[in-house]
C-alpha cells in the first residue's frame, strides 16, 4: 500500500537521522568535520545537516547507492576499515542517543537538484500521506509542490518517497537564501490563488506534516 512510481533505475537514497546527546552536539559536529572523509571514501554523501529549527540536537545525512548490493558492499568495507572504526565510530557512538534510517527513491518527476549558490539554509519537510501510495495521492502532491516551485521564492532540491521505514512518507528538501527570505516567500505564496488551490487539493490525502530548518555541516556536499 505504499510503493509506487519512481526513477527508472535502481538508485536509492538512505536517509539517516541521529539524535545527539544535548551536551555532546558540539563535540559530535567537530568529529564529523574532522573524520568524515574516512566515510565518504566509501560511498557518495548527498548532504549532512544539523537541525536549527523544528528539532534540536539532531543531524540528518543522506547517502546515494547504485543498488542494494552496492550498499551491502559498502557496509562490509566500513566494518573492516580500522581508521573509520577507530577514529570515528568508537568515539561517536557514546554521543548518540538514537539512530533512525529510511530507504527512499526520488519520485519520477524530480531530479536531485543543487542550490544556485552556497551559504543558504535548507528546509526538510516530511509529509505522512494516507495509505495507497502515489497511485492515490501522487498527482495532487506533485501539483502542490510544483505550485510552490512556480512562485520562484524557493529552490527544490529533491522529493523522496520511502520504501523502507514508515511507509507513505514523502520528504521534500528545499533551499532558500536565508530564513527571512523563506518566511517572506512562503507568506506571499500562501496569498497566491494557484498555490492555495493546489494545497487544498493535496491535503485531502495528508495525515501529518513536520518540517525542520537545516544548516549544512562543513563536510556536506550540499552547502
Amino acid at each position: 500500500l505504499a510503493t509506487g512510481p519512481r526513477q527508472n533505475n535502481s538508485i536509492f537514497y538512505e536517509i539517516r537521522t541521529y539524535d545527539i546527546k544535548p551536551s555532546k552536539m558540539k563535540e559530535f559536529v567537530e568529529m564529523v568535520n574532522k573524520y568524515f572523509h574516512l566515510r565518504t571514501a566509501h560511498s557518495e554523501l548527498v548532504g549532512f545537516w544539523s537541525a536549527e529549527l523544528g528539532a534540536m540536537n539532531k543531524v540528518v545525512h543522506v547517502w546515494k547507492y547504485d543498488n542494494f548490493a552496492h550498499r551491502t558492499a559498502v557496509r562490509h568495507a566500513l566494518a573492516s576499515d580500522k581508521d573509520w572504526q577507530g577514529k570515528f565510530i568508537s568515539a561517536a557512538l557514546p554521543l548518540i542517543e538514537k539512530q533512525h534510517n529510511e530507504v527512499a527513491y526520488l519520485v519520477p518527476w524530480c531530479q536531485l537538484g543543487k542550490p544556485p549558490k552556497e551559504g543558504g539554509v535548507y528546509e526538510w519537510v516530511t509529509f505522512q500521506m494516507k495509505p495507497g501510495g502515489p497511485a492515490l495521492w501522487g498527482e495532487a502532491f506533485q501539483a502542490a509542490v510544483t505550485a510552490h516551485v512556480n512562485t520562484g521564492y524557493t529552490k527544490l532540491i529533491g522529493v523522496f518517497h520511502t520504501e523502507y521505514g514508515l511507509l507513505n512518507t514523502v520528504h521534500v528538501l528545499w533551499w532558500n537564501e536565508n530564513s527571512d527570505h523563506r518566511a517572506a516567500g512562503r507568506h506571499s505564496a500562501h496569498e497566491d490563488a494557484r498555490v492555495v488551490a493546489a494545497v487544498r487539493d493535496s491535503v485531502r490525502f495528508l495525515e501529518s506534516q513536520q518540517n525542520m530548518l537545516l544548516i549544512p555541516l562543513q563536510c556536506s556536499p550540499l552547502k
